[in-house]
């Protein structure tokens, strides 16, 4: 199967429907319409001019950033697209993130090893802890 990574922000439809067809969490159309335009770089897979995964850079554009919504619909998973995806917003943070700037992500689905082929390492108590807040 042929893929292609094109740097856009996803339509508000087809970032909620990838996510959830992913496995990810919904987000209501209101957070998507008023996130999306403020990704610091976002790019969208196609396979057949059909969007099938994405993945989002978001943060301060200086000293923080977090590599966020990656995902990729079941039916192309484990055919490269998640690397695909993964390497573009590298080439991207490697390009134009600042020195000392600290990129974070989530890993969601048992899939954290998945991020280390790209450089990321776990966090380590007691040295820094990963939390959350949702607001509901």
């Amino acid at each position: 199967m042929s893929y292609e990574i094109r740097a856009e922000v996803p339509t508000v439809r087809n970032y909620i429907d990838i996510r959830i067809r992913s496995g990810l969490s919904r987000k209501s159309e209101e957070a998507a319409a008023r996130g999306l335009p403020n990704s610091i770089y976002s790019v969208v897979a196609y396979h057949s001019d059909q969007p099938v995964g994405l993945g989002r850079i978001v943060g301060d554009g200086g000293c923080f950033y977090e590599v966020t919504d990656i995902c990729v619909l079941p039916e192309h998973q484990k055919k490269g697209v998640g690397v695909m995806i993964m390497q573009a917003l590298m080439t991207y943070l490697h390009a134009n993130a600042p020195s000392t700037a600290y990129v974070t992500l989530m890993a969601d689905h048992g899939t954290p090893y998945f991020y280390t082929k790209f450089g990321f390492q776990f966090n380590e108590m007691p040295k820094s802890s990963g939390m959350h807040l949702r607001i509901k």
